[in-house]
C-alpha cells in the first residue's frame, strides 16, 4: 500500500472540514432553539438561527461536492 500524495491529504482535510462544520452547525441549531424557546426570544431571531445554519449547511454541501468531484477526477 501506497503513501496517500498531498493532494489526496488535502482533500481528506477538506473532508473532515466540512464534516466538523456538518456537526457543530446541527449542536448549534438544535441548543440555539432551544435555548431561544426556554427564553422567549423574538420569532425573528429563530429564522435568524435558521438560516444560518442553512448556510453552514449549503457550504458543507458545496465542500463535499467538490471534494467528490476532484477525487472523481484524479483517478
Amino acid at each position: 500500500m501506497s503513501r496517500p500524495t498531498s493532494r489526496e491529504m488535502a482533500l481528506s482535510r477538506q473532508a473532515r472540514l466540512a464534516a466538523l462544520v456538518m456537526c457543530a452547525t446541527i449542536v448549534l441549531w438544535v441548543v440555539l432553539g432551544w435555548i431561544g424557546r426556554e427564553y422567549g426570544w423574538d420569532p425573528r431571531y429563530a429564522f435568524l438561527i435558521d438560516f444560518a445554519a442553512l448556510a453552514g449547511f449549503a457550504w458543507a454541501l458545496i465542500v463535499t461536492f467538490r471534494v467528490w468531484r476532484q477525487g472523481k477526477a484524479g483517478r
